[in-house]
């Protein structure tokens, strides 16, 4: 099935992705950014065990094969193939695996333009090598696959485009902006006047989620007398509302917030010293899967300005690249 535009954005802690699938409707789909080695044999659901199957496609990178989709084990996070925190990490097998799993979850085999999203930091480095990798055609495991051009934006624009749809009479592209996006690994801001971006007051930089996660298994490993390594278990429970098991104790993950926020603190730092005066800002549009916990922290730093937080910030940006590259292919026709 061909489709003209399928866009994905590819997190370090969720991967997403939209296209259209009808006129005025868009299909998403998300699952966790794990890339695990596919086993040589399953044991799981089926046959009338009773167990449910689990929800996974397996992909072929570079000769080896991995387990990607929701229903990857969370212990993927760990090991060999657990996440890579790094700049690079769009260049490894992991981004591979997972790009390739959203592809081909969506149903697409022909894809007329992919646009994928890279942290402002790293998108001058990269973004050629993304597009150099992926476009022609391709065999992921589960059938060829044909991806005639690709499209690599900031990610942040995504959310902007996306906010701009929605809420034109505040977001509208004459005025200025602050695109905070929060995502597992970075925190990424972007400054837009007259939708062109400022670079000098735009930057990105490590202090998403990820940080957040440590620093709360840190403090619980000091409360316990034990290290705590379970951070997607902690992800989990924060987003969920659960408490967190360990051993025999059901612990309140909520009161290890409010030191966890230094995190946060350390982040808007840089981005205030970055950004500079903010009087002419119309709204500060956020957006990423650690906006909830970022907003206390950004009302505090610039407390006179809107801050436009968007509904399911997690698909802001893979719905704005869907919109970007539809716009890019009206312009070329």
């Amino acid at each position: 099935m061909k489709t003209n535009v399928l866009a994905v954005d590819v997190g370090y802690g969720n991967t997403k992705f939209a296209y259209r699938a009808a006129v005025g409707t868009v299909a998403t789909g998300m699952f966790p950014s794990l890339a695990q080695y596919a086993p040589a044999r399953s044991i799981s659901g089926g046959n009338g065990s009773g167990f449910k199957t689990r929800d996974v496609t397996q992909v072929t990178i570079n000769g080896t094969p991995y387990e990607v989709g929701p229903g990857v084990s969370l212990t993927a996070a760990y090991g060999n193939t657990g996440r890579m925190l790094v700049d690079d990490y769009v260049l490894s097998n992991n981004y591979a695996a997972l790009l390739a799993g959203a592809i081909y979850r969506s149903g697409h085999t022909r894809i007329a333009r992919l646009v994928l999203g890279l942290p402002v930091h790293t998108l001058a480095k990269f973004s050629r090598e993304l597009v150099e990798r992926f476009v022609g055609d391709h065999d992921f495991g589960q059938g060829v696959i044909t991806i005639e051009k690709v499209n690599v934006i900031a990610q942040p624009l995504g959310t902007l485009t996306y906010a701009t749809t929605l809420r034109a009479d505040r977001n509208g592209a004459s005025q200025q902006h602050l695109v905070v996006d929060v995502g597992y690994y970075t925190t990424d801001w972007v400054y837009v006047s007259d939708f062109q971006i400022d670079d000098r007051r735009s930057g990105g930089r490590p202090g998403g989620m990820s940080q957040i996660l440590q620093r709360i298994a840190e403090n619980i490993g000091k409360d316990q007398g034990e290290a705590v390594y379970d951070i997607e278990r902690i992800d989990v429970c924060l987003r969920e509302g659960l408490p967190f098991h360990f051993y025999n104790q059901d612990i309140d993950i909520r009161s290890y917030l409010t030191d966890a926020q230094q995190v946060i603190n350390d982040v808007m730092v840089d981005v205030k010293n970055r950004v500079g005066p903010v009087e002419g800002i119309r709204s500060i549009i956020l957006s990423g899967g650690g906006a909830d916990l970022y907003r206390p922290i950004i009302r505090q730093t610039f407390p006179r300005t809107f801050i436009d937080k968007l509904e399911n910030p997690c698909f802001a940006n893979a719905n704005g690249f869907l919109i970007v590259g539809e716009s890019a292919s009206r312009t070329v026709h």
